[in-house]
């Protein structure tokens, strides 16, 4: 993988800017060639260097007077982006990028989104849509019926599973209300494992719902971990949140246990596989870790993460898409068309608190269908197979432990004698050498390494080196 810097190149005889009268709705053919252009040689040269945080002054001195009241020729717009901004982007398709949750989205699913762009689509309704909704369902059916949902399950695209998260949580809450006779003043209390993304103790805070916090021992919630939660809790529960794949050490939650508890008593039962998904939809052979994730009420998982989306896509899928449409459906008198007239199918304003969005489910329904399920079954399996080797490398590495197996493709790695400013001062080297980018966690109250794997392009041979440079 190359180092260098790349940038569109201007021939000799290129015009000059009298030539390219820019408008802001009149087409410019060379304009377009050149942002074109742009384009394929970025996805020729595959994924760029790492790339380093800038700093505040220095970006703001080289932006300094860049807009203006006339505009600039888009030649010399494009030479402050690529020298000045795009160094200083921190690349997550790059496949030493091994912090958080990466992306790595494919080709297809990347030139698609910019053709989505350029049709200028707003994703709101049947009425606006309905080609867009169409292709969109057709990819939530898909995932729905992998994860064991009915046929009648729904649901919608979003930008992310934090606004996922909130979305479906709303729906929880306004549907127990309903189920126990509560009125809007009367507080419901949300479970949730100390080990779930932030996102969604924000979520229950925003929705003013009572946050009932289940501590984890074995860092994932148990049915018997929730049941002694809900035992003490002073307000009416509303829902259950699982996770499917936590964000730390990618753990799946006790499914089929938690969702005993919740079908008996009626409660809400949400799995936030944003980052799991991936592995439980697409790798048969971890299927078996997700049992009983065909139960949930609510599901979301995140293509941009491990189905190889551009950012940003979450789909939010309904076992009982009705419930959500009772809840989201927003009424105005300028709006009403959209629900009164025979032909409206599916408006993915009904199941989300959003209105105006685009539909960010194209570029991955494109990506489906030009290259078919197998090859994203093929290339999940590859990310998991590159954790089983790095956590072989690490238990041969003698200066090296594993703290725990990994159970799908997040590996925690303890370096022998290192305190937490080691792991930071390791952490800043590798990405000033742009040799890697992974960012230390806390475990059990320890400092440790965290090394997220979800591109099929990171090899073992790159993480040999990562490990290497902890010597």
């Amino acid at each position: 993988m190359s180092s260098e810097k790349w940038s569109v190149t201007r021939p000799a005889d290129a015009p000059a800017r009298s030539d390219f009268p820019l408008e802001l709705h009149t087409y410019a053919e060379d304009f377009v060639q050149l942002m074109l252009e742009l384009v394929r040689q970025r996805m020729a040269n595959g994924p760029r260097p790492l790339g380093s945080p800038g700093g505040r002054s220095e970006l703001a001195a080289a932006l300094e007077g860049v807009i203006g009241a006339t505009g600039r020729d888009p030649r010399d717009v494009l030479r402050i982006y690529q020298e000045v901004l795009e160094p200083t982007f921190v690349a997550m398709d790059n496949p030493t990028f091994l912090a958080f949750f990466q992306g790595a989205p494919s080709q297809a699913a990347t030139l698609f989104d910019m053709v989505v762009s350029s049709v200028a689509l707003r994703g709101v309704t049947w009425l606006g849509a309905s080609g867009a909704v169409a292709a969109e369902n057709q990819v939530l059916s898909l995932l729905a019926a992998r994860a064991g949902l009915p046929e009648t399950a729904g649901g919608c695209f979003l930008s992310g599973g934090s606004v996922a998260n909130l979305s479906a949580l709303v729906v929880a809450r306004d549907t127990a209300r309903l189920r126990l006779g509560l009125d809007d003043s009367q507080q419901v209390g949300i479970a949730v494992s100390d080990q779930a993304h932030p996102s969604v103790l924000h979520a229950i805070r925003i929705i003013g719902a009572r946050p009932i916090i289940v501590s984890t021992p074995s860092h994932r919630l148990t049915a018997a971990g929730l049941q002694d939660a809900l035992r003490e809790c002073a307000v009416p529960p509303a829902a259950v949140v699982a996770t499917a794949g936590t964000p730390n050490a990618g753990l799946v939650d006790d499914l089929t246990g938690i969702a005993n508890i919740t079908s008996r008593s009626g409660i809400w039962f949400h799995v936030d596989a944003a980052y799991g998904g991936g592995a439980a939809l697409f790798d048969p052979d971890s299927r078996a870790l997700f049992a009983g994730i065909e139960r949930a009420d609510s599901l979301v998982v995140d293509p941009h993460k491990w189905l190889f989306s551009p950012y940003d896509c979450s789909a939010l899928i309904y076992r009982r898409p009705e419930s959500a449409r009772a809840v989201h459906t927003q009424r105005a008198a300028y709006f009403d068309v959209i629900h009164e007239a025979e032909y409206l199918e599916w408006n993915p304003s009904d199941f989300a608190y959003h209105s105006t969005r685009r539909p960010r489910g194209l570029p991955l329904w494109f990506a489906l269908a030009v290259y078919g399920t197998d090859a994203f079954q093929a290339a999940v399996q590859t990310s998991l197979r590159t954790a089983e080797e790095l956590a072989a490398l690490v238990d041969s590495t003698p200066y090296l432990e594993l703290v725990r197996p990994p159970e799908l493709s997040v590996v925690l790695v303890r370096r022998l004698g290192w305190r937490k400013q080691d792991y930071q001062a390791w952490s800043e080297g590798l990405l000033e050498r742009q040799e890697g980018f992974v960012a230390p966690t806390t475990w059990e109250a320890e400092t440790v390494a965290r090394l997220a794997i979800l591109n099929p392009r990171t090899t073992i041979a790159m993480l040999e080196k990562i490990l290497a440079s902890m010597a």
